[in-house]
């Protein structure tokens, strides 16, 4: 029983002394084999895997990374070892974002963006939780519809750590080869494993579907375990996040594995007027009236659809192609499927508040001159009244 647990040290101490050989940056193989490693011990041997992983956390930034100063005087890791891809396509694995300059905090409801913020203060103080036998939260989950700034997120959060962002492109992952699309799943998640980043599975409901769903062969049924085995496993040295468009197609079991699950919905009024402030840049001043109105029309759309609006306002005033009754018909065109008669009356009050005319506002809306006067201020009511006479 001596010899065995002597034998056992023996065996311990060379696997740390193979990783601390492995800082070496032309030794890169060597720590993509030492994480799988780390997988295949994580069961029958954690002790082993354990002192593996602590090895290579510890030596990650000098041995698989360069650094370069950002412009907040913090350092954004960038890989040394060349991107994996696909040997049929080609194609990149792994799409990487390095945002040199700070970005802007999303425009997020406090409650979510209260969460998001935790996380990244426990990634920030993980030594401290580990003295403490607490481990920070490595993973999250971000559900919501399309344009809600899931993907802005993921990037303001790297950048807030520090750490690029790694999304995983799915088009170059899949496959349609019996078993290349799992084998490249590995190669990316061994890739993202092996120095400290942020990696994103964006649309994750793609490979991680329902395992109950017939409609799917085999294959896509082997992802969901391959993915449900590395959230398990991911280094608390690195951030896993995943984005589903579609959380009813996720296999259950997934869910239980991610440490947070942050529901991204359409923005509030107030976080709209945010973003219309914030993309109007330099123009807000000379724009500032129609702050009310455009809220008013997009509240219902993602701040990406916003984002565009604004966009177009601009480019199109800029060249002087744009009439402010063009750009009311332009926004009541973008709403025309969410907007009710109650909102289209209260667009309508807005844009009464502009000093557009009553006749013209009754023109453009179909809201009655009687209605407005109803509802907006006095004074308002009365200089307006005297100018559509």
């Amino acid at each position: 029983m001596g010899r065995l647990l002597q034998e056992r040290s023996e065996l311990h101490d060379d696997f740390v002394s193979l990783v601390q050989m492995s800082t070496n940056p032309a030794n890169g193989d060597v720590r993509m084999f030492l994480a799988k490693l780390i997988r295949k011990y994580r069961q029958s041997d954690s002790r082993l895997a354990e002192a593996i992983d602590e090895a290579l956390r510890k030596s990650q930034c000098g041995a698989t990374c360069t650094s370069v100063l950002r412009s907040n005087g913090t350092h954004n890791a960038v890989p040394d070892k060349p991107i994996p891809i696909d040997e049929d396509t080609r194609l990149s694995l792994i799409r990487v974002y390095s945002d040199s300059d700070n970005i802007e905090q999303p425009l997020l409801p406090l409650e979510l963006l209260c969460q998001i913020e935790a996380i990244i203060l426990e990634q920030e103080n993980r030594d401290r939780l580990a003295a403490m036998g607490i481990g920070p939260t490595k993973s999250a989950i971000f559900v919501g519809p399309p344009g809600v700034g899931k993907t802005i997120t993921a990037r303001w959060m790297a950048n807030k750590l520090g750490k690029p962002l790694w999304v995983l492109d799915l088009a170059a992952v899949m496959s349609s080869r019996l078993g290349k699309t799992g084998n490249n799943l590995r190669i990316a998640l061994d890739y993202a494993k092996s120095s400290p980043a942020v990696l994103m599975l964006d649309e994750i409901d793609a490979i991680a579907k329902r395992r109950s769903d017939n409609s799917d062969v085999g294959e896509l049924k082997r992802l969901v375990t391959v993915i449900l085995q590395e959230v398990d496993l991911w280094p608390d040295t690195s951030l896993l996040l995943a984005a589903t468009n579609h959380p009813d197609l996720i296999d259950p079991a997934l869910w239980r594995r991610f440490g947070a699950v942050l529901h991204f919905g359409y923005p509030r009024e107030a976080e709209t007027k945010a973003a219309i402030q914030r993309f109007f840049a330099k123009d807000l001043e000379k724009y500032s009236k129609w702050i009310a109105p455009i809220s008013t029309a997009m509240r219902k759309q993602s701040l990406s659809d916003v984002e565009r609006v604004i966009n177009i306002f601009r480019r199109n005033a800029a060249l002087n192609r744009l009439t402010e009754q063009d750009f009311v018909m332009f926004l009541l065109n973008q709403g025309r499927e969410c907007l009710t008669k109650q909102d289209r009356r209260e667009f309508a009050i807005e844009l009464a508040k502009t000093n557009m005319s009553l006749s013209q506002v009754q023109q453009l809306t179909g809201v009655s001159r009687d209605t407005l006067r109803k509802h907006i201020g006095v004074s308002v009511s009365k200089k307006n009244y005297r100018r559509s006479k």
